[in-house]
């Protein structure tokens, strides 16, 4: 006889997959997908449960895991200043969220806890603008209160609940493009700062570390697979392209990393931002 504990989770999947429009758990993902890469995925068995896997997206916590082999990173020469005017599009609010959350990180990483405030000021504001903005003043309460506590392993718990909360409440409202976006935003956010700081303290061993051809190769599948008005944007069209040809000049598999491939992954990492945050006005 099936458990009342597994009957429940089979129910729960079943209504998950009905409410997202997906596949129930055990089905297959659509043909062409890429799959996340492993060390990117945040609570699988859980989210497999909830069948919601296929909307789920790598987690920005998991990146910057993946590069703490790199600290110091130079926050300092890669600021960025976020606008007071907040984009119209929902797109570019996904993106440039990912974009904030990856910022909180290299603070926290950098020590600059007196950054923390307004960071999660501009949270709230793109938290609520998404629809998400109980969850995201949560959050941010927490991180005020980590920040004055000097508490970095908190702060950093804190930043990944930001992403995967917002995550759900888009699968909820049936907006899985946003999610995949904000997590687009992070990875273009720390491939910017890491390939720069590779760039200038260079060894193969570091650039083995941000010389990932599967992460490249997982979002231009996703940016592909978005929704027409949202993936035949110019700019959008261009970020597929370019990830593309990151995931070609990213292979090290008898192709040894040098510092030349480097200079021009930074490069093409910088194209990526500026193309990213290109904002579409309604």
């Amino acid at each position: 006889m099936i458990s009342v504990t597994l009957m429940r989770l089979v129910l729960v999947a079943v209504a998950g997959a009905a409410l997202v429009g997906v596949p129930a758990y055990g089905q297959e993902e659509k043909e062409g997908k890429a799959a996340i890469p492993a060390d990117l995925l945040e609570d699988e068995h859980v989210r497999e449960e909830l069948a919601v896997n296929e909307f789920t997206a790598p987690s920005i916590a998991k990146i910057f895991e993946s590069l703490e082999a790199l600290a110091p990173l130079p926050m300092l020469k890669y600021q960025r200043d976020v606008t007071s005017k907040m984009p119209l599009n929902r797109a570019d609010l996904a993106v440039e969220l990912g974009f904030l959350i990856a910022d909180g990180f290299l603070v926290v990483q950098a020590g600059e806890l007196t950054k923390v405030e307004p960071m999660a000021a501009d949270l709230t504001r793109y938290g609520k603008a998404l629809g998400a903005g109980e969850k995201v003043n949560r959050h941010a309460a927490s991180l005020l209160e980590s920040a004055r506590k000097q508490d970095v392993p908190q702060l950093k718990k804190e930043l990944a609940a930001t992403q995967k909360d917002v995550e759900l409440e888009l699968v909820a409202l049936r907006d899985p493009d946003l999610a995949h976006l904000i997590s687009l935003g992070g990875w273009i956010r720390a491939l910017q700062v890491s390939s720069g700081a590779v760039e200038v303290q260079f060894s193969e061993e570091r650039a083995k570390q941000v010389m990932r051809e599967d992460i490249a190769d997982y979002y231009s599948s996703i940016v592909t697979s978005l929704e027409p008005r949202i993936s035949e944007r110019p700019n959008f069209v261009a970020m597929r392209d370019l990830l593309a040809g990151l995931s070609r000049e990213m292979v090290v598999d008898g192709n040894p990393a040098t510092k030349e491939r480097m200079t021009e992954i930074h490069k093409q990492a910088t194209k990526l931002v500026e193309l990213a945050l290109q904002r579409q006005e309604q």
